[in-house]
């Protein structure tokens, strides 16, 4: 099997979707509102907190199943397939981080 043809099944697919949501959501939310850094009291992020929270923590499970189904039958290629999906994810985290601080 070689990256490629791993790539297109569901479970390598959807946290990459999902990562590329979050980061959507992101520039989404920066578009409407601006980087306005909320100082003071702690506060309510709303809805588009919880949205990307539940993004970055359905990934798990879904790259679980595929790390367990295909690591041990093409491990190269689910690797790099794995290796992907984690730099996506911190893609987005990171733009998080940066933006808080």
């Amino acid at each position: 099997m070689t990256f490629s043809s791993l790539l297109r099944r569901p479970s390598a697919l959807a946290p990459l979707v999902m990562s590329l949501a979050a980061l959507a959501l992101i520039a989404t939310v920066l578009a409407a509102t601006g980087n306005a850094a909320q100082g003071g009291a702690p506060h309510d992020e709303g809805a588009p907190a919880r949205i990307f929270q539940l993004l970055m923590l359905l990934q798990l499970p879904i790259t679980a199943v595929f790390a367990a189904r295909w690591l041990p039958r093409a491990p190269r290629p689910a690797l790099l397939v794995l290796l992907l999906q984690g730099g996506a994810a911190l893609v987005a985290i990171a733009t998080i981080v940066w933006l808080e601080s």
